[in-house]
């Protein structure tokens, strides 16, 4: 969709990114988000050429419209959910190459363009998108757009559709489920890297002690088949019982690759064999231990990681 003469091109095109950013977080789905953000510019160019000539700020009405339309998405998700099968988790997003001393997908560590830092900052990581998952739709809006986006609640309730009070609460609300992992002490980008790193040694030397060893006493492992391929139907608690179904894995699959990429922001692992990736591994480390292993195996959710 394009409008060569649209005064309001190039602010439509630079809000592309930051659009998609924002609907990642909503949604947990980068296939979701990308649809939200075709359905907003639709939304745009369907109106009358006068109409939007009148909005003073597009930016903002595209924020608003994208916002609305994932708080929709949110609520017929939770349906969607109830016949998924197996354990549902975020659709991982793709950060890069391999991960070298802390460094993230070759480039900078710290671009100055805060759209840039889609795949650097903590909303985009499994553990806080896991989090937000478990949080009301509009208790996920109010959220992510005052908490993380920094909008005003005077402009989070036009999206909700609630009194600005109203919106304060909501966000209230979803810190007090954020607040437990945002207090644990964050484990520097370099040393994440070498937990993981061990990980996937250990893993592939089917070396139970190792594994163990690091692993937090009450780690979980969930994994995510979409019911299209096979996947523990529950998490797998506690580091000796985590332990064994990896390394009972690693012998039960064979041609398995694992390589070192950044996943969801963070250190992580990708399986690939006969050149399609077949796994996604996001970790969560505190104390130098593995505390949870997210693992996504359904191939819906890991077109994205076909060239990677």
């Amino acid at each position: 969709m394009t409008d060569r003469q649209d005064p309001a091109l190039d602010v439509l095109t630079a809000e592309r990114r930051q659009l998609t950013s924002l609907a990642y977080r909503l949604t947990g789905s980068l296939a979701d988000a990308e649809d939200v953000v075709q359905e907003t510019y639709a939304r745009w160019y369907a109106m009358p050429r006068p109409r939007r000539d009148g909005i003073a700020s597009p930016g903002a009405w595209l924020t608003t419209v994208a916002s609305r339309i994932c708080l929709d998405l949110l609520g017929s998700a939770r349906a969607r959910r109830e016949r998924y099968v197996g354990e549902w988790l975020p659709e991982p997003l793709p950060g890069g190459t391999a991960w070298i001393s802390g460094r993230w997908g070759g480039g900078p560590a710290d671009p100055a363009d805060p759209a840039e830092r889609v795949t650097l900052d903590e909303s985009v990581s499994m553990a806080f998108l896991v989090v937000l998952d478990a949080m009301t739709p509009a208790e996920r809006v109010a959220f992510v757009l005052h908490d993380v986006f920094g909008y005003p609640f005077a402009d989070v309730a036009r999206v909700v559709g609630r009194t600005p009070a109203a919106c304060r609460q909501l966000a209230s609300s979803a810190r007090r489920r954020v607040r437990p992992a945002r207090e644990r002490p964050v484990t520097p980008a370099a040393r994440h890297a070498e937990v993981v790193r061990a990980f996937k040694r250990a893993w592939e030397a089917r070396d139970i002690g190792a594994l163990v060893g690091l692993l937090a006493p009450d780690a979980t492992a969930t994994g995510d088949g979409g019911g299209l391929v096979t996947a523990a139907a529950r998490p797998v608690e506690g580091a000796e019982r985590v332990a064994r179904f990896f390394a009972e894995r690693a012998g039960a699959v064979s041609g398995v690759t694992m390589l070192e990429r950044v996943v969801n922001g963070q250190p992580g692992l990708v399986a690939r064999k006969d050149g399609a990736t077949v796994a996604v591994l996001a970790f969560d480390i505190g104390d130098d231990r593995v505390r949870h292993i997210w693992a996504v195996l359904n191939p819906e959710k890991l077109r994205p990681w076909t060239a990677v």
